[in-house]
Formats: structure tokens, sequence, C-alpha cells
């Protein structure tokens, strides 16, 4: 999907014509971080569990009721009092979409790439961008947005000091809570297990698979139990309750409509509905917005790419159901983990710029944007997401690591000109470890102090490197937890950033923007090392040694384990690639040989690359509606995927030789 972009760039893919009006008058904007607004609490250590247990005992709720809900909404963190995508504020996520619009900054849609990448098929051409949104009145908006309104009512508390203070927020939310339980005709109970009604509706989902998930998700809380310091620097903890046993059966009486029908490919963990993108023509030999096949039949599917949508909930849905658009598999929702299906698995949506990758992945776009972490990506969606990607994981045979578990930012270009135009979503605020943690495979050292390997692994709360652009180009954005590390010429904070001359032909230094990937190793990616010096580490890198603060006393990377390659005897440098292509003589007759085209970079004698995956070279020749004469051409040449730079990328099996690390 678009992405924000750093100001300045001009898009090239635009919003359809048909859309610039959906999209201008949809019904939230992106809310880009932001310093804490004016009147919001500096933090108070320790007093966070208090007022959850005040609350509580004032409004009849289960401590461990209002616990768990408000950790399945923001794991405890307050986010400065920024709102999130649904206007959500604080530990509660009490709703108050109007004055979150009012406030938000303008968004920067950017698509120079093309999300197809394919290059057997014309690139269409968008007109007209987004408009900045119209602020709508309260009542236009629906109860689940405006839920901090109905809380200040019911608790007495004005407006402002629910958003601003988190007291307030926790008493507000809990006061939302024992309303529900009242209105479902059940007493204030101190037994959890007589709450799953309320938490269901405390969701704001309108159906009742997607509010039976979510309560399910709070009550696995309580049962388990949590401990975790939140962004404010508050140890909060949640005692286990494994014996508590919720009355489900409420959730009939909550008058929700029921599970959306449809060929859905979703594990029953998951709230699912089926929406599907279309495969039509519409003139002059122009189709979309996706291809026929007959995966993994045809070709196996390799890759699981996530993305963010750099739109919201509804104006995502009407993208992906325009033809003249572009595809992916699913959409994920931020508010309550909600999924949606647009593209059946066997069939290669248009998302992710590389044609390669597209042809071998599935895609995953989670409603939100890259500069707004604390509104976008949410504990609720992290949880629906790692849920699907463990079922298609299982389905395709697909390792759960960082060279299989991509983020949109790490799909290479697929020639030097492509290389400027690649997006850079999911972006630094993304929690990897996190993600890993909910995947079932937390990143962990895997060998020991002197190893040949590193994996990227910092403390995501505590690692803050300063970004900028996220609102205007130079400025700084608002703190926030990172899984990124920054990469440079020489041990040193002060010295310069790495370069990328596929980004930056001219030979310019990388820089701090928060869409510059250039001189950004993120968590879970795994490279090769080249040297320690005390409280730094240098790996290989875009051709380069490329050194980050790695101190023993806060590491922010892990010892691993893994293969590494190298160019073979005899050769100085090999040559680097964006796609795996078979050789020319591979494609049959009527079946256009594409170009096997290295990028702009040099993998040099001497220096060392961590491998992901050994692959035939393949291409899927699809570049017509009818999709009779589709085909895959497999060839001889084989490829081994490697962590390049920030992106992965290919290099022929013939020039290296591979070794254990």
């Amino acid at each position: 999907m678009p992405r924000s972009a750093s100001p300045g760039r001009t898009p090239s893919r635009r919003l359809p014509k048909a859309l610039v009006a959906l999209a201008s008058t949809a019904l939230l904007l992106p809310l880009l971080s932001a310093a804490p607004p004016a009147g919001a609490e500096a933090p108070d250590a320790g007093v966070l569990q208090e007022q959850f247990a005040r609350a509580a005992a004032r409004h009849g709720v289960p401590e461990s009721v209002l616990l768990a809900v408000a950790y399945i909404q923001s794991r405890w963190d307050a986010h400065g009092g920024a709102p999130s995508v649904t206007g959500g504020y604080g530990p509660m996520h009490l709703t108050d979409a109007v004055t979150a619009l009012a406030e938000a900054p303008p968004h920067h849609s950017d698509g120079t790439e093309d999300p197809r990448g394919d290059s057997s098929r014309a690139v269409r051409s968008g007109a007209g961008a987004t408009e900045p949104a119209a602020v709508p009145s309260a009542g236009s908006l629906p109860a689940r947005l405006r839920t901090l309104e109905r809380a200040s009512a019911l608790s007495g508390i004005p407006a402002e000091e629910l958003r601003t203070r988190t007291a307030a927020n926790v008493e507000g939310g809990a006061a939302l809570l024992a309303a529900a339980q009242r209105e479902s005709g059940r007493p204030a109970s101190a037994d959890p297990a007589d709450w799953y009604g309320a938490v269901a509706r405390y969701s704001g989902a309108d159906d009742s698979a997607t509010a039976t998930r979510y309560a399910d998700d709070v009550f696995d809380v309580i049962r388990s139990g949590e401990s975790r310091t939140t962004d404010s620097g508050q140890t909060v903890t949640l005692a286990a309750a494994p014996a508590v046993a919720p009355d489900t059966a409420q959730i009939a009486g909550l008058g929700l409509r029921p599970p959306a029908g449809g060929p859905v490919e979703c594990p029953r963990t998951v709230a699912c509905e089926w929406i599907p993108a279309p495969y039509e023509e519409f003139g002059d030999g122009d189709y979309g917005n996706h291809d026929k096949a007959n995966r993994p039949a045809s070709q196996s599917i390799d890759y699981i790419v996530v993305h963010d949508t750099e739109a919201t909930w509804d104006v995502t849905l009407k993208l992906v159901q325009d033809p003249t658009y572009v595809s992916w598999q699913y959409s994920l929702r931020s508010s309550d983990g909600h999924v949606a299906q647009h593209v059946a698995l066997k069939d290669v949506g248009w998302h992710a710029g590389n044609w390669f990758v597209n042809a071998k992945s599935v895609g995953l776009e989670h409603e939100g944007f890259l500069t707004a972490p604390d509104s976008w990506y949410t504990e609720a969606m992290y949880r629906s997401s790692a849920r699907l990607v463990r079922y298609l994981a299982a389905r395709y045979d697909i390792p759960l690591d960082r060279q299989h578990i991509l983020g949109h930012d790490n799909v290479p270009g697929t020639v030097t000109s492509t290389i400027k135009g690649m997006h850079t979503d999911p972006g630094p605020y993304w929690d990897w470890a996190h993600y890993f943690t909910l995947l079932g495979r937390p990143i962990t050292p895997s060998a020991g102090p002197r190893s040949g390997v590193v994996t990227i692994r910092p403390d995501f709360g505590s690692h803050r490197p300063v970004y900028t652009g996220c609102a205007s180009a130079g400025e700084a954005c608002a703190p926030h937890g990172s899984g990124a590390v920054r990469l440079h010429t020489a041990p040193s904070a002060d010295a310069p950033l790495v370069r990328d001359i596929g980004l930056r032909p001219d030979g310019q230094e990388s820089t701090t923007g928060v869409n510059d990937t250039g001189a950004r190793a993120s968590t879970g990616q795994s490279y090769a090392v080249a040297e320690r010096r005390g409280d730094w580490t240098a790996v290989w890198y875009l051709g380069q040694k490329a050194w980050f603060h790695n101190p023993a006393k806060e590491p922010t990377a892990v010892n691993a384990r893994g293969l590494v390659l190298t160019p073979r005897e005899g050769l100085a440098s090999v040559p680097v690639y964006g796609r795996a292509y078979p050789e020319a003589s591979a494609y049959p007759t009527g079946v256009p040989v594409q170009a096997v085209s290295p990028l702009p970079y040099q993998l040099l004698a001497g220096q060392r690359y961590v491998v992901g995956d050994r692959t035939p070279g393949e291409y899927y020749f699809a570049p017509v509606f009818d999709s009779s004469g589709h085909t895959v051409v497999r060839g001889q040449e084989q490829y081994y995927q490697i962590q390049f730079g920030h992106r992965v990328a290919f290099v022929k099996a013939a020039d290296v030789r591979v070794s254990p690390s």
C-alpha cells in the first residue's frame, strides 16, 4: 500500500479518481506522531497499578477484568496522550474521534513503486491526490468512535481529563464496563467469569465472531497473567488466575450480526470475513487487481509480507475492491484485530513491488501508519496477525524467521531504477520482537560471544533513536521505542551513516529520516560480523563494513548461528540481484525473456552475508486477464537469498561459497 512519504517526494501512483472523493471524506484520517498535548500529565512511577485498583473498586468491576481489557487495548501504555486511529485515548482507548481528527496533521501518500513489480505489464498511472478530510460531526460517527463522550457522562469526569490523565482514563473505562454489565441485565459481580458479555461489548465490534475473539483474548490474559513496564516507566502486574472460566453464552444476548460467510482461509482463532478483490477487465486489455494462479502446486509460497495500510479501515476496503487499484490477501483492523480476506491464497496479489516476491508470498495489510506507531499498532491487531501468520506458516511450511517473514521495507527493488520507489512500511516502530514472541519464536541468543553472526534485537521500549520527517521534513518525530539500529562508517555515534548507492547514486550519506532505510538494521535481521571493537559491532552491509552501538550492558543484538556465503575463490566480487529470474534459455517460445539485471551493489571478496533460502530461478508469466496462457518458467540457475542491507537480495549459487558461521 502507499505509505507516508518524506515531504517533497512526488507521488506517481495515487488513488483512482473514483476514490478521491471517498478518501477525502473518509471517516478518519491518519494521526501522525506528535508531542503530547498540552495538559498531559507527567508519568508518576508506581501509581498506575493503584489507579486500576481504585477505579475497579469504585465501579464494581473486577480489577482483573479492567486490567486485562486495558492490556488488550494498549498494553497499559498511555502513548503520551496521542490518539489512536479510531481516536482512542489512554490505556482504556476511550474514543473521541472528532477531537482526534481536528488535531491531526495532513497525511502525505507516496507511491513511485509499482505494486505488481513486473515489466511485462504496463504500470497504470492514477490521477488525483487525496485531500484532507473535513472533520465530521459527532452525530455522524458510530457509537464505537464516541466512547469517551459516554464515559464522561457516566463518570462525571470532563472529556479533557479523560484524554490527558491516566487516572481519569482508567476510571472512564471502568464506568463503561460497569454500564455494559448493567445493560446486559447482570449484576456487578465480583467474579470475572460473569463479565464476558460486557467485555465483548467493550470491543466495539459489530459482529459476534470479532467480539468473541476479543473477549477470549481478554480472558486469556486473565488466566495467564501479565507484567510489564509501560511507556511511562511504570510496572503493572496482573496475577494469573488459570481457573477463571467465563460464561461465553453471554455473547448471544448482545444483538450482534453473525459472522460473515465466504471462502475464507483463516485459522479458527481469528475473526475473518470474505471481502473479495475483483478480478475484472475494464477496457483496452487492462485488468485488475490481482492474478489467477494455482499456488502452491504451481509455485511454492515462501514469504509472508507485513505491510501497513497507510489508510483507514474503510478506505482500505474500498481500495482493495477497486479493480483499477492493487490487492493483497488480508487486511487487519487496528481496534479489535478483525481480519478480512480479499484474494485466495492460490492467487497472486499485487502488493510488494517485486513480482518475484509477489508470486511467492502472501501479503498482510495492517491498518496503520508507520509514522504513527502509538496509534496504529495495537495489541489486538498484533495478536490476530500472529495467529494468522502461524496458520499460514504451518500450511505452507514457511520458517518463522526474518528471512521469510518480511516487512514491505525488506523487499528489494527489482532493478536499479526501482530501488528509490520501494516502500518503507511497516517502518522502524513495528515491534518485531513482540511480534515474534507472539509467533512463538522469541529472538534469543543461539551462539556464544564470539559468534560470526548477530541478530538485531534492541530493547524496543528503551531504545529510542531520533527519527525525523514524521510530520514535516527535518522535524524530529515524537520519541518512541524502535526495533531498528543505525549503521555508521566507524565505531562512533559521530561517524557518518553508511551510504546506500541504490537510494543515493550521487554518494550522499543516509539520513535519520523515518522513511530512509539506507543505514538501518531491524530486529530479527541477521548479519555476518565483520569486526568487534569495545561497545561497537561491525557487520557486512551493502558491500561495506557498517558499525552499530552494541554495549554489553545494553546490547542491541544477540549472538546467533547461521550459514554465510562469500564470493567463491578467484572472484573479486559477485553481482547482487533484486529477483531470482531464470536464465534466457529456460524461456519457452512466446514468453518474453526477463532480464537478469544486477543491482548497483557488489558483494566483495572477503565479505560474508547470512543465507536465507536456496531457490531456483523462476518467473510467473501472467501479463493478461485470460489466465489460460499463464505459465511458470523455471530454470537451472539456482540463487541464494541473503540479508544484504535493510532489504534482502539474491546472488547466484554458482558465484558463491557457503559455510557455517
